[in-house]
């Protein structure tokens, strides 16, 4: 079970995304937050405290269609209430009003990227088509003309970027928010020009983003604000009452926490198991081997989450500090048999994992990539005899001189393993079995699955 430690830590940061969508995404709940009176019954109590868990259902079932489009509970409008606007085209003035954008829950993800400890998201969304409609007016010094317009935008992208930040109070909120759209095609049609036809058509032949770029600042506008008050709402909810300090990262203090709850959970020191192998007459025991150290995990450079072709990218780097441990061993040969202990260290140990998920949870995890480095090993051994040196000095500068080639040979092995035990997984089982955990999170947390 410990030694599949780091696995599951792996597949628990993957799970977590969902509910970090989930959060961002969640229907509005406000509803749910009025007293509840003794006329209500347990049902309707049930589905209100199984949001959440009713929530990551349907992006299960969603994620496992071929073309998966939208998302579920996502709190967009469509259509979209558009501010009235106005744009001086030289010899007119364009006033467009009670405009609408339509098609905007129709979108495709096409990629997300989040610098954990920057807490920025950079997110790029497709529409095949968006409607814009309302009613306008053109108006020249000779001349005047009105009624309804609308214009359809064809492959549409939006780019985002979101920052959060740590007030100086303690709460978590929104930075700055970052959008762009962009278009491939686009055509319009204004009824009723009139004699401005002809002109109006000769600026936009001229300028054929003028009219989008009029209602493109209004748009950004609108989706800002509703994006911010979206999150903030979402963050309230998940963080409560809690305060985050701003001297230091989320992501350092939970790595912080976590350094904390490995010494809890009794894996610093770690015991290792004892071993025994006999070949023939000849028998080799280790035992009451430990390792100190492995606490002293932290991150190295950032640690980026990614969704791409619906799939759920984590690439992270981690080290540790200086890991010292000591055992003893026993060596025999029939009758005869040597004991003595051994004291070793490892400079620092550090480890780059890739793994991906795909949002079909049917599924199983992928291990795309492992990487080792191994710091200078130093060992200390007695009980051998004239033997000690010569056993110190194999271990002491063998391994430091071939520790690469060492590492790089052991990399396939423990990522074919690793794997292995990743296609044991369950994904969408795993999920279901603690919907319950999740709806219940909190200081004793636990995911808990087997392989």
């Amino acid at each position: 079970m410990n030694r599949n430690m780091t696995a599951k830590k792996k597949f628990l940061l993957i799970l977590s995304i969902f509910l970090i969508v989930g959060a961002v995404y969640g229907q509005d709940t406000d509803e749910h937050e009025e007293d509840f009176s003794n006329s209500i019954d347990e049902h309707n109590i049930d589905v209100s405290e199984n949001r959440l868990a009713a929530q990551l259902l349907a992006v299960i079932e969603h994620y496992k269609q071929e073309d998966p489009v939208g998302f579920p509970g996502a709190p967009i409008p469509d259509p979209m209430d558009v501010p009235d606007m106005k744009k001086s085209l030289g010899m007119a003035t364009l006033n467009m009003i009670k405009v609408k954008a339509h098609g905007l829950s129709k979108f495709r993800i096409q990629n997300i990227n989040a610098d954990l400890n920057a807490m920025r998201v950079d997110a790029g969304i497709q529409l095949d088509e968006m409607l814009v409609k309302g009613s306008y007016t053109l108006s020249s010094f000779f001349s005047k003309a009105s009624g309804p317009f609308n214009v359809i935008l064809k492959k549409v992208v939006v780019k985002g970027s979101a920052t959060l930040t740590v007030q100086r109070d303690g709460h978590l909120t929104t930075e700055s928010i970052k959008m762009d759209i962009t278009f491939s095609d686009m055509s319009m049609d204004f009824e009723n020009l009139g004699f401005l036809g002809s002109v109006f058509q000769g600026i936009v032949n001229s300028a054929p983003n003028l009219v989008f770029d009029a209602m493109k600042p209004f748009m950004l506008q609108e989706a800002d604000k509703q994006l911010r008050e979206e999150i903030n709402k979402n963050i309230g909810k998940l963080m409560g009452d809690r305060l985050l300090p701003n001297s230091i990262t989320p992501l350092d203090m939970a790595i912080a926490e976590g350094r904390k709850k490995v010494r809890m959970m009794g894996y610093d020191p770690y015991h290792l198991p004892d071993y025994n192998r006999t070949v023939g007459i000849f028998s080799m025991q280790l035992s009451n081997t430990w390792i100190s150290g492995i606490a002293s995990f932290y991150r190295v450079g950032d640690i980026i989450v990614a969704m791409k072709n619906n799939t759920i990218i984590l690439s992270i780097r981690v080290g540790t500090q200086e890991l010292i441990g000591a055992g003893q061993w026993q060596v025999g040969c029939g009758l005869v048999s040597r004991v003595g202990h051994v004291q070793f260290s490892v400079k620092h140990l550090r480890v780059t994992v890739n793994v991906s998920q795909s949002l079909d949870t049917r599924k199983r995890p992928q291990i795309n990539d492992l990487q080792i480095e191994l710091g200078n090993i130093q060992v200390r051994c007695d009980g051998a005899g004239s033997l000690d040196y010569l056993m110190e000095f194999v271990v002491n500068v063998l391994p430091n001189l071939l520790r690469y080639q060492i590492m790089d040979a052991l990399e396939n092995p423990i990522k074919m393993r690793l794997q292995e035990k990743f296609n044991t997984i369950d994904v969408e089982q795993a999920i279901k079995d603690n919907l319950h955990k999740f709806e219940n999170m909190g200081d004793d947390f636990n995911f808990d699955f087997k392989f």
